[in-house]
């Protein structure tokens, strides 16, 4: 999908018109060098569709900075994104994942999602350690990748701008999966394709959980924005909902220690049999959706930052239910990989300028 304020050239008229490609949009390789940041590195994508975003190849590829028509997409929140290097996953029983969540993408996983706890271990053989204990969605977010490769190559007459990386959570007797990402967008386009791959590289069985938690802030997240997703029916919801009673389908202004509300909701696919979620801003007439794979992500979350100063709406496909990973293994639910086994996820992130439900 491409709605470029400047027509997208043909191959030939880049080169005729422009000595370096980059003239219209590229992909540029940066490194961050101030406060909690220093060090990280950043892919900078540029479609010339007016679609911007930031790859931390430091922090699982996720996504930081996004910014689309100009406009402020993904959420910037006040921890920044800090470097992999300063990150302590063990502390504040577990909550530490939230001193360096910021940005339109941040990964769960691969082997644990959803809140921490104590679970069995004793698939890994190694008896020191019969339990393995887990923080706030896991480790994978704050691993830094093995770049592959990025740049722009022409697909059948269209160029493509692509990253690719791998990042690798392993341990000593215990879990050892890779996640193999590649990131696509076409020049002139507004939908950042991601391609994620995990796969368990070691030899004993491994759970696998993944969840994106897909976050959207201000200016795009704004007074009367709507969110919008063909929801049969809410499965779960926090005790927040019924004590505050802050809607969660148009948005109103942040609320001074409002409590994080949180649902899970049960989508039902559209004609192409995809999962579309997202929020419309009806004002500046521009939209954010995801389009999902229901086989890849059958769970969804709403989650709702709604008080001052973090204000956000994130966006939640996940593997696994609510109740996470104790109970995954008590009811079947949890995956588990063999060596050499994989799982695959294919997500579309689409910026658009029409606000149509």
């Amino acid at each position: 999908m491409s709605d470029p304020r400047v027509p997208v050239p043909d191959r030939l008229t880049l080169a005729r018109y422009a000595g370096d490609g980059a003239a219209y949009g590229g992909v540029r390789s940066v490194v961050l060098d101030d406060g909690s940041e220093r060090g990280i590195r950043v892919l900078e994508f540029r479609t010339g569709g007016g679609l911007r975003f930031d790859v931390l190849v430091d922090r699982a590829m996720d996504i930081g900075l996004a910014e689309f028509d100009d406009v402020s997409v993904g959420w910037r929140s006040a921890t920044g994104f800090v470097h992999p290097g300063l990150h302590e996953n063990a502390d504040e029983d577990g909550l530490s994942w939230l001193r360096s969540m910021s940005g339109l993408v941040v990964t769960g996983g691969l082997d644990h999602t959803l809140f921490g706890g104590e679970v069995d271990a004793s698939h890994y053989a190694y008896p020191p350690r019969p339990t393995v204990r887990h923080g706030l969605h896991g480790r994978v977010g704050n691993i830094p990748a093995r770049l592959i490769g990025y740049g722009q190559e022409w697909v059948d007459g269209r160029a493509v701008l692509w990253a690719e990386g791998e990042v690798r959570q392993a341990t000593n007797f215990g879990e050892h999966l890779v996640l193999h990402r590649r990131i696509e967008v076409d020049l002139g386009g507004t939908e950042i394709r991601l391609t994620d791959e995990v796969r368990n590289a070691g030899f004993e069985r491994t759970p696998h959980m993944f969840l994106y938690h897909v976050n959207v802030g201000w200016p795009l997240l704004d007074r009367g924005v709507r969110f919008v997703a063909d929801i049969a029916e809410t499965l779960w919801q926090t005790d927040s909902v019924a004590e505050q009673g802050i809607d969660h389908l148009v948005f109103d202004a942040p609320v001074r220690s409002a409590i994080e509300q949180v649902y899970e909701h049960r989508l039902v696919p559209d004609a192409d049999g995809r999962f579309v979620v997202g929020l419309h801003n009806d004002t500046l007439g521009l939209a954010f959706e995801l389009v999902l794979d229901p086989a890849a992500f059958p769970c969804f979350f709403e989650w709702l930052n709604l008080r001052e100063g973090a204000w956000a709406l994130g966006l939640e496909p996940s593997t696994h239910h609510v109740a996470g990973d104790a109970a995954a293994r008590e009811d079947g639910s949890m995956i588990w990989l063999e060596h050499g086994e994989s799982r695959r996820y294919d997500t579309v992130f689409r910026f658009s300028r029409s606000t149509s439900a």
